[in-house]
């Protein structure tokens, strides 16, 4: 069982702060270096009058938008859950993500049609200068480091809005090579007095618009995923042997995984053995929050348990399986071959303060319940006892040294009746009480180690017997079997 301590919440806060302080810085220096580079290569195309640093610009100025809005998201997904968002802000990464794509590929497609245009009315007329190139050499420099940064953060915290903008700076390194090798044989063309090769600076931004068009279909299509919940079926394929693997899981009846910014989340219906205690249940959900944070660390899991028969359950375990359904305990049940039909006996505890009238039409539903499930059965016969509500209170009449007449007739009687059995090595620890007009004996049995537990019911039940044949005056006996190794006496 996991234990939370005051350290341990204090070091998550503490790893917390320190995970938003490295997205926001890295957000904010983002947001800095796009501005930089939008104005100084808008600067260089009006200048130039190409195309292709225009574009370049353009596709600068979207980076301005998406890191502004890369910086408001990250904000936005570190606040923690509230009552409006129970699952935290993180998607809101994911939606930036998704908006930053989009807007790259209406700039694409601006670009591309104003490229078409110039190609079609023969206006692909650049103005060279050293200016453009170095703002282009220099915007690879910003661009390479800045998306180095942004993508080590990024893996670091799993962040998509981060992510987004490190691909997005990543492109602008491609595309602003693109224009240069554009602007490179424009001016090759114009000096060589190559009239074809004018074009190249349209083309290029063609071809930079198409290559980025691409990868913000995959962005899209990544962050769509996310939005609709989808999840990779390796992962989820993953999860489902890990947990398969756990003992005690019948069947996994339903598995779902989702997506939020930095979160994955975990809902699992598994089947379990109704004969399953609470302890052991919690123990298994457990086990099985372990397996699945062993695919993804810390994966927040939600766990539902829903009991089932197992196919290994005898007639035994599916009797107790209805009264445990029915909150009664039962014991003593046997099962009897009567005339080729078979039968149960069972002693059924209920409430002291019930009514007979109450107490028998609880029994008589529950042997229906038993009937319709453990269809091998022909009857069933109920002993109904009553389970004390109220402490008994209860006088000692023998234990501590001074021995009154009436226990210490009672201790030699159950000594002597040991005798008979030759499995009992000795009897200890007796204890004489009186409850009310009831006598009440309770000892401790050592017996051999091997010996079977069947063989130890059939001696202990015996001793029981003579015990109260000889002493009809007690009510009742409790006998602790416990090995001959363990008697320290």
């Amino acid at each position: 069982m996991t234990t939370v301590t005051a350290s341990s919440i204090e070091s998550q806060a503490k790893a917390h702060a320190e995970m938003t302080a490295a997205k926001r810085r890295v957000a904010l220096h983002s947001m800095i270096a796009a501005t930089a580079m939008t104005l100084l290569k808008l600067v260089a195309g009006l200048m130039s009058g190409s195309l292709g640093v225009l574009s370049d610009a353009m596709h600068s100025g979207l980076d301005l938008i998406g890191a502004t809005l890369t910086l408001f998201s990250v904000r936005v997904s570190d606040k923690p859950a509230d009552e409006n968002h129970t699952y935290g802000h993180a998607k809101f990464e994911t939606l930036s993500a998704f908006a930053e794509a989009g807007l790259m590929a209406v700039s694409c497609a601006w670009i591309i049609v104003e490229a078409v245009e110039r190609i079609v009315r023969h206006e692909a007329i650049v103005r060279h200068s050293l200016w453009p190139v170095l703002v282009l050499v220099t915007s690879i420099t910003v661009d390479w480091w800045r998306s180095r940064e942004l993508r080590a953060v990024a893996r670091q915290f799993n962040s998509t809005a981060l992510a987004a903008d490190a691909f997005h700076f990543a492109s602008d390194i491609w595309s602003t090579l693109a224009v240069l090798v554009g602007l490179a044989l424009s001016w090759l063309g114009n000096e060589l007095h190559i009239g074809w090769l004018s074009y190249a600076d349209p083309v290029a931004a063609i071809l930079v618009s198409l290559m980025i068009l691409r990868l913000s279909w995959k962005l899209t299509r990544e962050t769509s995923d996310v939005l609709l919940d989808a999840t990779p079926t390796e992962v989820r394929d993953r999860i489902v042997r890990e947990v398969s693997a756990v003992e005690g899981v019948l069947a996994i009846e339903q598995a779902r995984v989702r997506r939020a910014g930095s979160a994955t989340f975990a809902d699992l219906t598994l089947a379990l053995p109704r004969s399953f205690t609470f302890e052991h249940t919690n123990e298994l959900v457990r086990s099985t929050t372990e397996a699945v944070q062993r695919v993804v660390p810390d994966a927040d899991v939600i766990i539902h348990t829903v009991p089932r028969q197992n196919s290994t359950e005898s007639i035994f375990d599916r009797v107790r399986a209805v009264a445990s359904r029915n909150n009664v305990s039962v014991h003593e049940v046997s099962v009897q071959l009567v005339e080729g039909k078979l039968r149960v006996e069972q002693h059924v505890e209920l409430n002291e303060n019930m009514t007979l009238a109450e107490a028998h039409t609880f029994v008589t539903a529950m042997e229906s319940e038993i009937l319709s499930e453990v269809h091998e059965l022909d009857a069933v016969l109920t002993h109904i006892e009553s389970e004390p509500a109220t402490i008994e209170p209860q006088r000692l009449l023998a234990g501590q040294g001074h021995l009154p007449s009436e226990a210490e007739r009672i201790e030699r009687s159950l000594l002597s009746a040991a005798k008979q059995f030759p499995e009992i090595v000795d009897v200890h620890e007796i204890l004489v009480g009186r409850s009310g007009e009831h006598i009440q004996v309770s000892c401790h049995c050592s017996l051999p180690d091997a010996l079977t537990m069947q063989r130890v019911h059939v001696v202990i039940t015996g001793l029981e017997d003579r015990l109260k044949l000889e002493c009809p005056e007690v009510n009742r006996v409790l006998i602790h079997p416990e090995p001959e190794s363990d008697n320290h006496r």
